[in-house]
């Protein structure tokens, strides 16, 4: 009723629309949360995810107020006396802007907002961070923020708030990436020169977003330049990149073109070294303005890995996704965008001296129609529909020779069809409250066409109480699903909401609600994913994961904007995990229902991050202590379940983790910037003893992840040298210096524990991945 109300109200002849796009007055491109704030009305908007804006207020002569990290502020005086629209056009800080710079607080959006658990980061500062073998990397870049970790060195994924990697959505241009990684972890499938904008959510997910427990990583590429044709490229020890953009037709059209690869596999190759290990991949993307209501984008990506043991082991991994998308404004106040997307994960492996080639994968299929509604300056709707196929390929394996002696074998291939409804309000009630509610409702069908084992008693995992081991239970019969069958069903009511009371200008406490419902599996029985990790559907043995997180924090800007503190507590419980019994075979297995059990999970923390926003010397601590744990209770009183039942950690559980990251401008010409990391150490599992049998020494392991690996820390230094900065026009060239890991240190990726061959002894062997890397990478545009 209040909604319905609200809606008449905006309707007044005493009131008026402005709307319009927000564009980056260099490249052209359209800005993604752009602040607007009115202050004779205390009111204010922002850009959606394509640079829209649009909002309801009385009629009259007002201040217009725009702020945008990494962009000069500026204001602008606008009579309204019916509905308009006006488009405007941001200023980087580092050019000269003519406009009046405004002082009023830059932060008072990202206070008075009904939004926390969310992190975003400009492509900007993600450039000054200095990364291993000075290649710009995003995914590496949200590490540094509170309650993001990842397994180590070299690892591949990320972990948010102590779930696993696969409990994240990570969103290129709407379309899903299954693995963000190239050469195993070295690099992510992000390159930066073609990305726009990024989004960490950690927390109070907006309903628009299913399917994952933990996070959404949503990245949005360049759109490209409609005014003029420009070149952007890098030149690294191991890697380069060029990108091309430009106008289709001039004020109307763009295209963006850009492609990175690797060639330290030259190297390998110049040394006499048969074996190679190198990367590609390429971002595409065309945007097309129709006329002022319509537009058109068609956004891709392709990348590919390849890793070749001396021709008898080729390893070929990556990923390919394509979106078509169509933005209509049906009138002042409503927006929409409609979505046709394509994903495809693809793992490819041929060994020589077996004599096979193995192929696996999984392949998306995504329908989207999402609509945004502004009621008037208090009340914004967000609601729409998505549908998604999946095509599940576990493993086809084929011979590679006609002398093999393989035979073609196909794992049976699953598909699976998920929908949702949503719908989600963002309100402001008083001058003091603002909330954000919403409903998302997921539908998960999983479709035949598939032989289904039966087990008695439906348990496909019997325990041993003779052997103390749980084992594969043996079917007791089948049954087949055709393509038109439903072989499993769930749905979820999956209910967010999140409050902000400001408690001044400056400061506010925040609190969110949210459940996520998570039907798709990784099967992976290793801390970190590997290109060879399977992805599975949900049935009555893989039960949906659900998570319900409760989040309290408290926000304050001090100094004049100078700094900002967040602090966050968090609470999450899970239920329907995935665990493993010991010894369970995963790769190549047609039955995986017999390898597994599923248990809870909860994690829970508290995150600390103070930021310097201004001055020379900019950058910001993060500090997290937290916990992560699971538990799988035995299905029975006669059943130990893992680990007696009882709670133990998370493989991605860890204490304390900090980070300090700063950026120091010098001059005009040099920047300097520093990254120190701080974690404890990854949990494992040591042996606490060993038998002799048949004259072997064998391992006794204790309880899972009862030890732990060392503490994990190091610093990264880089430097920036512009030779010519006042240059905006012609060639324009940077380099970049960067030193990872400065003092050398040797941090464990894993300990290996062997008997010597000369004493004869016990002794754990720390494998490490990374001593210090110096890196230079010669950046530049024209």
């Amino acid at each position: 009723m209040i909604l319905f109300l609200l809606s008449i109200k905006t309707f007044s002849q005493d009131n008026a629309t402005i709307n319009g796009i927000i564009r980056d007055s260099g490249s052209t491109e359209t800005l993604i949360g752009v602040n607007i704030y009115i202050p004779e009305l205390n009111v204010g908007t922002s850009t959606n995810e394509y640079g829209f804006y649009s909002i309801t207020i009385p009629t009259g002569t007002y201040v217009f107020q725009f702020s945008y990290i990494g962009f000069q502020p500026f204001e602008e005086t606008i009579a309204i006396s019916q509905n308009i629209k006006k488009d405007f056009a941001l200023t980087e800080a580092n050019e000269t802007l003519n406009e009046i710079t405004i002082t009023e607080n830059k932060k008072r959006a990202d206070i008075k907002k009904a939004e926390m658990s969310v992190n975003k980061l400009t492509i900007q500062t993600i450039r000054e961070m200095p990364v291993v073998m000075g290649e710009v990397d995003l995914v590496k870049s949200i590490l540094q923020l509170p309650g993001v970790t990842n397994a180590g060195e070299g690892q591949s994924g990320f972990n948010v708030r102590g779930g696993s990697a696969d409990q994240n959505l990570v969103l290129l241009d709407e379309a899903t990436i299954y693995n963000t990684s190239h050469l195993f972890g070295f690099f992510s499938v992000f390159n930066s020169d073609a990305i726009k904008d990024l989004k960490l959510y950690k927390g109070g997910i907006p309903a628009r977003f299913g399917g994952r427990l933990s996070s959404v990583l949503d990245i949005y590429q360049k759109e490209g330049n409609k005014e003029n044709y420009t070149f952007t490229g890098g030149i690294g020890v191991i890697s380069s990149r060029l990108m091309a953009e430009g106008p289709l037709l001039k004020g109307k059209g763009s295209f963006l073109v850009a492609g990175r690869g690797s060639y330290g596999h030259l190297l390998l190759k110049a040394s006499g070294n048969e074996n190679s290990a190198y990367f590609y991949d390429l971002n595409t993307k065309i945007s097309y303005d129709l006329n002022t209501k319509n537009s058109l984008y068609l956004s891709g990506y392709f990348g590919r890995d390849l890793f070749d043991l001396n021709g008898g082991f080729i390893n070929t991994y990556g990923n390919t996704i394509a979106n078509l998308r169509w933005n209509h404004l049906f009138t002042d106040k409503l927006f929409s965008n409609l979505s046709l997307i394509y994903s495809d994960y693809y793992y490819g492996l041929d060994i020589d001296f077996y004599g096979f080639s193995w192929d696996s994968g999984i392949k998306n299929f995504n329908f989207k129609y999402d609509f945004k509604h502004y009621l008037n300056s208090a009340t914004k709707l967000t609601y729409g529909i998505n549908a998604q196929y999946y095509d599940f390929n576990p493993g086809t394996v084929k011979p590679s020779g006609e002398d093999s002696g393989i035979i073609s074998d196909q794992l049976d291939k699953k598909y699976a069809c998920e929908q949702a409804l949503y719908f989600e309000v963002d309100q402001k009630l008083s001058e003091k409250i603002k909330v954000n509610y919403g409903l998302r409702y997921s539908l998960f069908q999983r479709l035949g066409e598939q032989t289904i084992n039966v087990y008695e008693n439906n348990q496909a995992v019997l325990y041993n109480a003779d052997l103390g081991i749980y084992e594969k239970a043996i079917p007791i019969g089948t049954k087949d699903f055709n393509s038109e069958e439903i072989i499993a069903n769930f749905g979820n009511l999956e209910p967010r909401f999140s409050i902000a009371y400001a408690l001044s200008d400056s400061k506010s406490v925040k609190l969110n609600y949210n459940r996520m419902a998570q039907y798709i599996h990784l099967i992976s029985n290793t801390s970190s994913p590997t290109p060879l990790d399977i992805w599975s559907p949900s049935d009555d043995f893989f039960k949906p994961q659900i998570s319900d997180q409760l989040a309290l924090g408290y926000f304050q800007n001090f100094a004049e904007d100078s700094y900002s503190i967040e602090v966050e507590g968090y609470f999450k419980k899970t239920k329907n995990i995935v665990n493993y019994i010991d010894g369970a075979q995963l790769i190549a297995n047609n039955d995986l229902e017999q390898v597994i059990l599923n248990g809870e999970g909860r994690s829970y923390g508290l995150e600390f991050m103070l930021r310097k926003n201004t001055g020379k010397l900019n950058g910001w601590i993060s500090y997290t202590i937290s916990r992560s744990e699971q538990k799988t209770p035995g299905r029975t009183a006669g059943e130990p379940g893992i680990n007696e039942g009882e709670w133990y950690r998370s493989g991605f559980d860890k204490l304390h983790n900090l980070s300090i990251t700063s950026t120091y401008k010098w001059n005009d010409k040099w920047n300097f910037g520093s990254i120190f990391t701080l974690q404890s150490g990854q949990p494992t599992t040591y042996p606490k003893g060993q038998y002799n049998y048949g004259g072997i020494n064998v391992p006794s392991y204790g309880l899972r992840n009862g030890n732990s690996l060392p503490v994990f820390h190091h610093l990264d230094l880089s430097a920036t040298y512009v030779p010519k900065p006042k240059k905006v026009e012609g060639w324009q060239g940077e380099w970049v210096f960067s030193l990872y890991n400065v003092y050398n240190r040797q941090n464990a990726a894993s300990i290996n524990f062997r008997q010597n061959e000369d004493t004869a002894q016990n002794e754990a062997v720390k494998f490490s991945i990374f001593g210090v890397v110096p890196a230079i990478t010669y950046n530049f545009k024209f």
